[in-house]
């Protein structure tokens, strides 16, 4: 029987423990997915202890681009070779990452783990959820997508609270090595207890198509991060930059085109509902990064709040999450997947307006609350996005759309750590020229290292610390600003979805 005839009977038949298996497909997705928010409570920690606070948003953009590139490889790879090799790979790969993150000794050397990082992580999340999609029926995977959509957000109530205590009580190099015990268990329950024939073919893995998207996304990235920090934005080096970002996309889309293989097959987003629902999980996907990677640095720099404190903020967009994705996977059924996603969108817009007229006095109350609505959001459209998508394509084709759609969330992740990053930067360094005048004229963005660290926070001057706290105000209102921007994107997006619900008949082949 080949591969791509297996459906949730024929699992069935080969004995599959499908309670076993998910068990182990959650742990793993658990692994990856509270590493975002528990390394995004603990950065401000972690700042304080390496410094290079100009550096802060590559800590998640090399995680998220190697992410990213790999998830696509990794989304073919097990199509061709079959879910279990590919996702055990991906696991030992991001354990061995989490072990040397935490014994990096400097800012650099923390980027370049993170690095080895994600390069496993791009096969945790698309193939467990095309594990799910292989193993339950049409019926089922509604319900089931939504318990594992909401993994998320139930790792996001964990990961800030974690975070927060292991950097206030131990240290937080545990916030990595954490994953290694999830990581073994949930290769053993696959191991054992996933049980696939799959169809052997001869391996055509679109290396050139990868390698071109890895410059040309890497190119946009540093235009992002250091652009009106360390060059001019009409310097030489951002102009060539932006130069290898439209040639390798240009080559990588004639790649794609002319490859039998390719990466990111062409004809998938032709249809438009794969077309709008991936570009929306783009958008989103920036937003989500926004606020899990800096909102714990505008409590605890401009709130002088705990990380504690700043962990619960993060928390509440997670208490929504879940609540979001179970009713999502029940609304899908009922309502259809446009209506579904729209309601996400609008709780995405609402929560952007909190956070806009987001400002210290109003305290981590409202904070949380904008936290919320956007946990809201994200549950509704995520899971909404995988049920349809995985209805409208057949099975051997479900392993690389399942990670397209993957990979554009951490696409998005990526680009929305760089552009809001660079945005954070460049408003910083804006507001120190104009302002520090007969304070210290030799600020930089790397001073907003000492609102990070309680005791060099209370030795500064108080004419220092009202500057520093002010530019850093000013850079994160701007920053929110950029969500808000990213919210309305998103909701119009989701407008252009196809109207009719995808009828699971009609499947796209590749």
């Amino acid at each position: 029987m080949s591969y791509q005839n297996i459906t949730a009977a024929n699992y069935r038949e080969k004995k599959t423990h499908r309670p076993l298996v998910l068990t182990a497909v959650i742990l793993a997705m658990f692994m990856a997915a509270i590493e975002g928010t528990i390394v995004a409570t603990a950065m401000p920690g972690i700042v304080s202890d390496l410094g290079n606070f100009s550096l802060y948003s590559w800590v998640f953009s090399s995680y998220l681009l190697m992410q990213s590139v790999s998830i696509l490889i990794y989304g073919k790879l097990s199509d061709l070779f079959g879910r279990k090799p590919i996702f055990v790979f991906g696991i030992i790969t991001f354990l061995i990452g989490s072990l040397l993150c935490g014994f990096a000794t400097s800012m650099f050397a923390l980027i370049l783990f993170r690095f080895i990082q994600g390069l496993g992580a791009g096969a945790v999340q698309p193939i467990a959820t095309t594990i799910v999609g292989d193993m339950y029926s049409i019926e089922e995977r509604a319900k089931i997508q939504g318990y594992l959509s909401s993994v998320w957000g139930i790792s996001a109530i964990l990961g800030p609270l974690l975070g927060g205590l292991l950097v206030q009580y131990l240290h937080w190099a545990w916030i990595f090595w954490l994953n290694i015990p999830l990581g073994i268990l949930a290769i053993i329950g696959v191991v054992r207890f996933l049980h696939e024939s799959p169809e052997r073919k001869k391996q055509q893995i679109d290396y050139t198509g990868s390698l071109l998207l890895l410059f040309s996304v890497s190119a946009l990235m540093l235009v992002f991060i250091q652009g009106g920090i360390a060059w001019k934005w009409t310097s030489f080096p951002i102009i060539c930059l932006i130069a290898v970002f439209f040639v390798c996309f240009m080559l990588f889309i004639i790649q794609e085109k002319r490859c039998s293989e390719p990466v990111m097959p062409l004809k998938i987003w032709k249809h438009p509902l794969m077309a709008f629902a991936n570009v929306a999980t783009l958008t989103s996907g920036m937003i989500m990064m926004g606020v899990s990677t800096f909102l714990p640095t505008f409590v605890q720099g401009v709130m002088g709040k705990t990380p504690i404190i700043a962990g619960f903020t993060l928390t509440t967009m997670s208490i929504g999450w879940p609540i979001a994705s179970t009713i999502a996977g029940r609304l899908v059924i009922k309502i259809g997947f446009r209506t579904t996603a729209l309601l996400g969108g609008l709780s995405l817009v609402v929560g952007a307006i909190f956070f806009v007229l987001l400002t210290p006095s109003l305290g981590p109350v409202w904070a949380g609350t904008a936290s919320f609505f956007v946990g809201v959001g994200m549950g509704l459209t995520s899971t909404t996005f995988i049920v349809a998508i995985q209805s409208s394509v057949d099975w051997n084709t479900r392993g690389i759309a399942t990670a397209n759609n993957m990979f554009m969330r951490i696409l998005g992740n990526a680009i929305g750590a760089a552009l809001l990053g660079g945005i954070l930067n460049s408003q910083m360094k804006r507001y120190f020229l104009t302002n520090s005048d007969g304070i210290d004229a030799s600020l930089t963005v790397d001073a907003a290292n000492v609102l990070l660290n309680e005791s060099q926070r209370n030795a500064l001057p108080q004419e220092a610390l009202n500057i520093l706290k002010d530019g850093l105000t000013y850079a994160l209102h701007s920053v929110h600003w950029g969500i808000a921007c990213l919210a309305v994107f998103t909701l119009v997006f989701i407008f252009f979805l196809p109207k009719p619900n995808p009828s699971p008949q009609r499947k796209l082949s590749q």
